[in-house]
């Protein structure tokens, strides 16, 4: 079992979804994590209380607006002083789907701030200490949309296709850094496709819509149309994943994107 005990994580978009289970992987594994997500405080304590309750010998919230470098690099700042981040997963993302030609050009910059400029913010920000330490993970999570473009999707898919270039841009820079004993520093991609989140639930709805409101016929008509398993995966699975990502035994495993994604990918 990976373990991570004495190391730092944060984990950007944490209070729900993928990134709750990644930090709960991360938590079980003994790492001190960092919450990050725009929650009210009620929430943001319940989520501490369950990534406590995983395992995590402390944790700490983060309120974040990812939109603003600033407050990006004050967060950072605030992580230097309590060690300094060991694993960052970079999963905070939102989505609007339109046609290009009526994508609001704000939308588009939101788009590509948080899910795109806010990964390169803090891992310029980690990597370096990272290096200095002979151990880093950095995860993004990333899309079968930044491997396959989709319709209606130009600024994620934009983003997401640019997330997984940046990354494997920073893997190259850092492939050296660290040894094999300790786990070197590596930067890796994981690329969901449909998985049971609330980022899909609008596309359930639509497709709900055309078969009376049934939501499960709603999700199976969504997944026949690209991912061939037709499965939902579950956000434990990609937490999963980013687990062993950080073991030091992946310490070869840098630059890479790995899909979860039921063959999407495949075709």
């Amino acid at each position: 079992m990976t373990d991570l005990t004495g190391k730092t994580a944060l984990v950007t978009g944490s209070v729900q979804g993928i990134g709750l289970a990644v930090a709960k992987a991360l938590a079980e594994a003994g790492a001190r994590i960092a919450v990050h997500g725009l929650a009210d405080a009620e929430t943001a304590s319940e989520v501490c209380a369950e990534i406590t309750a995983q395992g995590a010998p402390e944790v700490r919230f983060f309120g974040t607006d990812l939109r603003e470098p600033d407050r990006i690099d004050r967060m950072m700042a605030e992580l230097e002083v309590w060690g300094g981040v060991d694993v960052l997963v970079n999963n905070a993302g939102i989505q609007h789907t339109a046609p290009l030609a009526e994508m609001p050009r704000e939308t588009w910059a939101a788009i590509l701030d948080v899910n795109l400029s806010a990964a390169f913010h803090t891992m310029q920000a980690a990597m370096p200490g990272m290096a200095e330490r002979g151990y880093g993970r950095v995860v993004n999570i990333a899309s079968v949309h930044g491997l396959v473009a989709s319709v209606n999707k130009a600024p994620y898919c934009a983003a997401k296709f640019g997330l997984v270039g940046l990354s494997r841009v920073a893997a190259l820079e850092y492939a050296a850094q660290g040894a094999k004993a300790r786990g070197g520093v590596t930067v890796n991609c994981i690329a969901p496709g449909w998985t049971e989140t609330a980022i899909i639930e609008p596309q359930v709805a639509a497709r709900a819509a055309l078969h009376g409101g049934d939501r499960d016929a709603g999700v199976a008509d969504l997944l026949a149309e690209k991912q061939p398993s037709r499965r939902l995966s579950d956000p434990s699975e990609i937490g999963a994943l980013a687990l062993w990502l950080c073991d030091p035994v992946a310490h070869n495993v840098t630059g890479t994107t790995i899909p979860v994604d039921g063959g999407w990918t495949a075709q």
